[in-house]
């Protein structure tokens, strides 16, 4: 296969590009992207008038869709954080949504390193959708779909939430940003 000129140098670029990204963020759980200073970082976007809203019960495995009148209208099962990654509770709201997100392992002994890098596609560990709802320095913790979903109703994450591919679409297509998610042990 011949490649031209163009098609090299795009292809050098992306790599270099995401080889950059992986180098700046060191992120437990989520896809590629390039980080913000706190300085830098906009404010949330707030959605008061949406009607849906996330309730995640930790304990029972369990996220729930919600109308603006509190009365669940969907429910679905989840896998939540491990032991020492526990899934952190409180109030949030969806700060980032992505459709076939990328994903990159980190060495855990040098998080400047990629240990594995997954495409989007079927064997990505994000699934199908990411729905970020809090991060920090290193870390991001969202909601998104697994291709294991044996593993629902266990602690087996490393702090986020995974649901079926074809749930957390459902749940994709519901929230917009700043949709409030509340977390409860």
């Amino acid at each position: 296969m011949i490649r031209r000129p163009l098609e090299r140098a795009r292809r050098a670029t992306t790599v270099a590009t995401t080889a950059l990204l992986i180098a700046a963020a060191c992120i437990a759980c989520g896809p590629l992207r390039p980080t913000t200073d706190a300085a830098d970082a906009k404010p949330a976007v707030r959605a008061p008038e949406n009607p849906t809203y996330l309730v995640l019960r930790v304990s029972e495995r369990r996220l729930y869709m919600k109308s603006h009148d509190g009365h669940p209208t969907e429910s679905f099962p989840i896998a939540v954080g491990r032991k020492g990654h526990e899934t952190p509770t409180g109030d949030f709201h969806v700060e980032e949504m992505i459709e076939w997100p990328d994903y990159a392992r980190l060495d855990a002994k040098d998080k400047s390193k990629i240990e594995k890098y997954f495409p989007p596609g079927p064997n990505n560990p994000l699934g199908h959708r990411w729905i970020g709802i809090a991060h920090g320095p290193g870390w991001t913790v969202g909601i998104h779909g697994t291709p294991n979903p044996e593993l629902l109703g266990q602690a087996v994450s490393g702090g986020c939430i995974r649901m079926r591919n074809a749930d957390v679409i459902r749940i994709y297509d519901r929230v917009k940003l700043g949709t409030p998610v509340i977390v409860y042990p």
